[in-house]
């Protein structure tokens, strides 16, 4: 069993900053890639960020570069997102993502097996 627990998340007004954090438990050995998914009313899911947990390879779709970082926390099994000048397009339910085989793929062909609950972000105009 793996499970994802997110917290951050909320609303602020475009310009503003967020910090998402996701917590993976379970009974496995370790993370390989931990990373956020977004998914806004009416369209597809998308990979926002990938994070590799064996090393600080990272990888983000090309609209949140230079604006969102992620980052990992080994000791405490914890993947961080921190969104900078976020934008109203940014709004959507926020998913944590991981991957406890294999390797960490770009972003964009992730398919990870787990999921946590999502978490909503608002930025508004």
């Amino acid at each position: 069993q793996v499970h994802l627990v997110e917290s951050g998340g909320g609303s602020v007004r475009a310009g503003g900053s967020l910090r998402l954090s996701c917590t993976i438990t379970g009974t496995f050995e370790s993370a390989v890639c931990m990373g956020w998914f977004r998914q806004s009313p009416g369209k597809e899911r998308e990979g926002v960020a990938i994070q590799s947990m064996d090393d600080d390879e990272k990888n983000y779709i090309d609209s949140v570069k230079g604006r969102f970082t992620i980052s990992r926390d080994n000791a405490k099994n914890t993947v961080s997102l921190q969104m900078n000048n976020l934008q109203p397009e940014d709004t959507a339910m926020y998913y944590c993502a991981a991957a406890i085989r294999g390797f960490c793929p770009p972003v964009g062909t992730w398919r990870p097996p787990y999921y946590g609950q999502g978490t909503q972000v608002t930025v508004s105009a």
